[in-house]
């Protein structure tokens, strides 16, 4: 299977190089290619949908026009709703938010003295208990007052 292609290379009104390329083998319809006249890119290329929409005059009072504006205006109003919503809605969550965080933080103050209280209690009860042992090694005699008449 060999690949023969051509190139067609044609400039609109727009000043943009329309570049057409047939595939000979490959049976796949090619897509137009925009390429600017200019070699520095001086212009943007400008897909044929959006070319004619430019220069044609739009008569204001036409119908189409005012449906066009209607539906536009519609959009926009639509649109800063949602964006309003969002912003309710993320002002109510920061809200929600920070009243957790002042709970969280009071129970961790409640937390932190009582974790106090437990820890002097602790060193408290072990002091007493340390107090009360003898050390190991140094026995005391206790004297029975039995066994000392003997």
């Amino acid at each position: 299977m060999s690949k023969i292609s051509q190139q067609n290379t044609a400039t609109d009104a727009n000043g943009v190089s329309v570049i057409h390329t047939q595939a000979h083998t490959s049976g796949l319809q090619q897509v137009p290619q925009l390429v600017p006249v200019s070699p520095g890119g001086g212009g943007k290329a400008v897909p044929p949908s959006k070319q004619g929409k430019k220069n044609s005059f739009v008569d204001r009072n036409s119908d189409e026009y005012r449906q066009r504006r209607e539906r536009n205006n519609m959009a926009v109003k639509k649109s800063r709703l949602k964006s309003k919503q969002k912003a309710q809605d993320t002002l109510q969550r920061v809200n929600q938010l920070k009243e957790e965080n002042e709970r969280l933080e009071a129970k961790i103050k409640l937390l932190t003295k009582e974790l106090s209280v437990l820890k002097d209690l602790f060193l408290e009860h072990a002091h007493n208990l340390a107090d009360n042992v003898q050390p190991v090694g140094t026995e005391t005699t206790t004297t029975n007052p039995e066994n000392s008449g003997q």
